[in-house]
């Protein structure tokens, strides 16, 4: 049994600060596990040095481009970021690929793929 957990245990990469971070990422895709379907978006994250992330969507029911800040930090090796914006609410999302110019998360309930 010890085996089979440790076989499903992920990998991350521990993050010192944001520097690895900083800057306008598109985000693509997203999924619930990596193996499945990927259901693709078009939004930008931007990790910026002040402790926003600013996020970038295009909102059909707006007929336009929605951008919202929420603050981010980096403790403990992982991001850690309000999930809306106004509510104190965090989720951890640890850096589970960082090669060249891609990235993806694993936040609570969801994996994004990034790519600069």
């Amino acid at each position: 049994m010890l085996f089979a957990s440790l076989a499903h245990a992920e990998k991350t990469i521990p993050l010192e600060d944001n520097s690895l971070i900083l800057g306008e990422w598109k985000l693509y895709a997203e999924t619930p596990q990596l193996h499945l379907e990927k259901k693709m978006v078009q939004n930008k994250w931007n990790f910026r040095d002040n402790g926003f992330l600013t996020s970038t969507a295009y909102d059909p029911r707006l007929d336009g481009i929605k951008a919202v800040n929420v603050k981010y930090s980096v403790e403990d090796g992982v991001i850690k970021k309000q999930i809306q914006p106004g509510r104190e609410k965090i989720e951890s999302c640890k850096v589970v690929k960082l090669e060249g110019d891609n990235m993806t998360l694993h936040c609570k309930y969801l994996y994004y793929l990034l790519k600069r």
